[in-house]
């Protein structure tokens, strides 16, 4: 039961776009499209996870025991930036469209705020490794929801000719958030 909290709160109350703000470069400038938006939020779940994963093994068996605790924000970042590496690897290889896509966005994924402030909340919150990888997890899963229900509002608000021209493109965008972020704030109650 525990695990489920664990997950539902990092999807979907603690989001990390709507609720935290962090990891808005990619969720900005990759929700155009809901193909491209559903391809970031699969690399992100894909480096959250597994980054969750390795920074939680990392950290209780090798920065806790040679007391180096105060080196985990460099290491983690380390860590990070090595599986991104991985996946814009594997992307190029398997998926060059997605690749192409995503762009000057995937490799901002090393920068992506969230992925590292995920690995420093399972730390500050005392998770264990299945609680880490639970709580990476569910945190992707919420950054995948936000930005594929930002590309699908994007979509639908493209061909519609009654928004003042004051309020197209990024105001728009921002307003868009602002809202979502409102109506996510409604999921507070859950837990």
């Amino acid at each position: 039961m525990n695990l489920l909290i664990i997950a539902i709160s990092a999807a979907l109350v603690n989001n990390v776009v709507l609720s935290q703000f962090l990891g808005l470069c990619p969720f900005l400038g990759v929700s155009k499209k809901i193909n491209t938006a559903a391809g970031m939020g699969g690399a992100v779940i894909g480096v959250i996870t597994i980054a969750s994963a390795l920074c939680s093994l990392i950290y209780d068996f090798i920065l806790v025991p040679l007391d180096l605790v105060y080196l985990n924000t460099i290491v983690f970042i380390l860590v990070i930036a090595s599986l991104v590496q991985f996946v814009e690897m594997l992307l190029k290889k398997t998926s060059p469209a997605l690749y192409e896509a995503l762009g000057v966005y995937l490799p901002l994924i090393t920068t992506n705020c969230a992925v590292l402030g995920v690995a420093l909340t399972n730390v500050q919150n005392g998770y264990n490794f299945i609680e880490s990888v639970v709580c990476g997890f569910g945190t992707a899963i919420g950054f995948t929801i936000a930005i594929v229900i930002m590309a699908g509002i994007r979509e639908r608000l493209e061909f519609n000719d009654n928004i003042p021209e004051s309020f197209q493109g990024m105001p728009l965008v921002l307003l868009t958030a602002g809202l979502m972020s409102i109506a996510f704030f409604g999921f507070s109650g859950i837990l």
